[in-house]
């Protein structure tokens, strides 16, 4: 699993025209799933995901993590992320996990992120959505698990 993540101030989520997920101060994580990825491999991601120091302490440096700053953690299921680009100028998505094993890891993530950090929203698995977002530095990151 891999997840693009983007420090923001707010971000949220819609689907035709409707917020379905929305934070203020945290984490936005696109996460794309690929078809070797499984739930260890999840674990290891959401570890990475609460426990990275991307927010600064009062020194100025990124040595606070999600939990450290009481932060939101807003999943968005991207599989797009895991396009293969290499060749041509036409992404190939042979490299990304079939929907249903993509929804499951995804829907897998989610819940164990809300077992363990108190403030997860996500946008919607499989649908049109229109992310917004104001990336905070910019900061933006790529974790792979």
């Amino acid at each position: 699993m891999k997840a693009l993540i983007q420090r923001v101030s707010a971000a949220r989520v819609e689907v035709d025209g409707e917020i379905v997920g929305a934070i203020d101060q945290g984490l936005l994580a696109l996460v794309g799933v690929e078809p070797q990825d499984d739930e260890p491999g999840a674990q290891r991601l959401l570890h990475k995901l609460l426990n990275y120091r991307v927010f600064a302490d009062i020194e100025g440096k990124m040595n606070l993590s999600l939990g450290d700053v009481g932060g939101g953690l807003l999943l968005v299921s991207q599989f797009t992320l895991a396009a293969d680009t290499r060749k041509g100028l036409r992404p190939s998505f042979s490299s990304a996990a079939p929907p249903a094993q993509g929804a499951a890891l995804f829907d897998y993530l989610v819940e164990q992120a809300r077992a363990r950090h108190p403030l997860v929203a996500t946008g919607s698995f499989g649908a049109n959505m229109q992310v917004h977002l104001v990336n905070d530095g910019p900061v933006t990151f790529l974790l792979e698990a």
